[in-house]
């Protein structure tokens, strides 16, 4: 592990998603998850990295061992957290103290009781006690070489209750040697006028070093977290995505851009800043997660435009109805096809597809009044870029994009007496003059097409043999005819090297599964470079 570089040590951005964003539910991370996460945390240009509270569990402690040996930090310090030593003993002989010692990480962050009920009924011991507590334990760990950060827990609501015994904690914090004492509001019920109120009075009164740590039961992380810097803040406490226990925690994402890009406080090393969105999704994909679409700033919808008012006006300027560029970030711009797209949307989204269409206003019309045709049929163009891409180029070229012609299918499940059941499919197709037919079983109606269909068409078409599909999902639409209703079926489709999504519509669920597979397949052997038989 080498010394890491940082931009500059007068404001720290600090992230604790291995530890409170671990915490949320539904997240159980492995020693591997952590130590992948912890590289792409690195990889976003955070300061600080907290590990976990080494001693308190077997897994945090082979983390931090693991990560000594296997992770060279290139912008992060690797950071142990855990608590004040125990009422009545003395931190050198604390064995939790001694784990955080043990772990090797010269950053350790101890979390100490700043409100008066909480050191009475929690610890069970007296305000002149915790008080030492919090002076022996960060004088000792400041003695062997570490350098310490003092979580002050349930501070806002310590501050409120008692604010010369809150500030007491802050100040005994910072007097033992404590580097930054962090203000937490742990329950999360605190708003961004309170936050900064009390943190203005506090800097004023003891002169420590003040972070935030926020939880967002309010739905106001975010805003605290800011709202914190603006009263004198240095340090900032976050979790990728906002996971945490609850509610959340302040994210980090929108938390660094604002302090980048609107407050302009470089807190990130150059060029960290464009890996924000990989990083998020990475991380997400790591706690198998899906990544919010509607994220601020990484989220797949951030930087994404529906109406046709808004794409005329971003034709003209994309800052017009745009914050700021989403490369600074790691995103794009992407221009959504709907029933609510105008000229402008298609000619952009052409553009974002590649598909010049050089202004031409009959050409777009008829692409503008074909897309708002087929989505009153259940057809929905936003989720499926490579379907409406086949249409584009339709209308461009004049005729479909086709590799293949479909005779018939069918598809059949048996129902045993057992309770078991098989699908199984057959197509027919012609493909460059040769009659296919090919008969596959599969688990489900949908993968059985797939596997008869690709499988009847490799020998032709050898690259649709690497094809996988990653998704599929259903919508039943309104019903027009008593039970009868409309099906629509998305799937998105991978060749390893990347994904697309098509669109299939039909009065069952098996038809408009075997639509979007044709697109699937249509759309492979185009990005493949195969020219189409007619």
């Amino acid at each position: 592990m080498t010394e890491p570089s940082t931009p500059d040590d007068a404001f720290h951005v600090f992230d604790t998603t291995l530890r409170d964003g671990a915490q949320r539910e539904g997240i159980n991370l492995t020693v591997a998850d952590k130590l992948t996460i912890a590289q792409h945390l690195d990889d976003s240009g955070v300061g600080f990295i907290e590990g976990g509270w080494p001693g308190a569990n077997p897994r945090d402690t082979e983390f931090f061992a693991r990560a000594k040996q296997e992770i060279t930090f290139r912008h992060a310090q690797l950071v142990a957290f855990g608590a004040t030593r125990r009422p009545g003993g003395k931190a050198s002989d604390d064995l939790q103290v001694q784990a955080l010692l043990a772990s090797g990480a010269p950053v350790i962050t101890l979390v100490a009781k700043s409100h008066d009920r909480h050191v009475e009924l929690a610890l069970r011991t007296t305000r002149e006690e915790n008080l030492e507590m919090v002076r022996d334990t960060v004088s000792h760990l400041v003695a062997q070489g570490r350098r310490v950060f003092v979580d002050c827990e349930h501070f806002f609501d310590g501050y409120r209750a008692d604010p010369a015994y809150a500030k007491s904690v802050v100040r005994t914090a910072a007097e033992a040697g404590a580097d930054v004492v962090v203000l937490c509001d742990t329950n999360g019920g605190m708003l961004p006028a309170q936050i900064q109120s009390t943190v203005a009075a506090v800097i004023t009164d003891t002169g420590a070093r003040l972070g935030i740590h926020a939880h967002d039961d309010t739905g106001c992380a975010i805003a605290n977290t800011l709202a914190a810097v603006d009263a004198g803040a240095t340090h900032v406490q976050c979790t990728a995505n906002g996971y945490g226990e609850r509610a959340g925690n302040a994210n980090l994402f929108p938390v660094v851009a604002a302090l980048e890009l609107k407050y302009g406080k470089r807190v990130l090393p150059e060029g960290a800043l464009r890996e924000m969105t990989r990083v998020s999704h990475a991380i997400a994909e790591v706690v198998n997660l899906a990544p919010s679409t509607h994220q601020p700033y990484v989220g797949l919808s951030a930087f994404a435009h529906k109406a046709g008012l808004h794409a005329s006006a971003i034709k003209v300027d994309p800052d017009l109805y745009q914050h700021i560029d989403p490369d600074l970030v790691g995103n794009r711009i992407r221009m959504l096809v709907s029933d609510m797209a105008g000229r402008a949307s298609i000619e952009l989204k052409g553009k974002e597809l590649g598909v010049d269409l050089g202004g031409d206003r009959e050409l777009i019309g008829r692409v503008v009044d074909r897309v708002k045709a087929r989505e009153l049929k259940g057809y929905t163009y936003e989720a499926a870029d490579a379907s409406f891409e086949l249409l584009l180029r339709e209308e461009v070229e004049g005729r479909a994009r086709r590799y293949f012609r479909v005779e018939s299918w069918r598809a059949i499940i048996e129902d045993r007496p057992d309770g078991t059941h098989d699908s199984e499919a057959t197509v027919k197709l012609w493909a460059k003059g040769e009659r296919i037919v090919a008969t596959a079983e599969g688990n489900g109606l949908v993968n059985a097409l797939d596997e008869a269909a690709r499988g009847g068409l490799e020998r032709i078409y050898p690259q649709l043999a690497k094809l996988k599909l990653v998704d599929y999902k259903v919508r039943i639409l309104e019903g027009k005819h008593g039970t009868s209703s409309t099906t629509r079926v998305l799937i998105s489709t991978s060749d390893s090297e990347g994904e697309w999504s098509t669109v299939g519509v039909a009065e069952n669920v098996i038809a408009a599964s075997w639509g979007a597979l044709k697109d699937a397949y249509t759309y492979a052997l185009l990005r493949a470079g195969i020219e189409p038989i007619e």
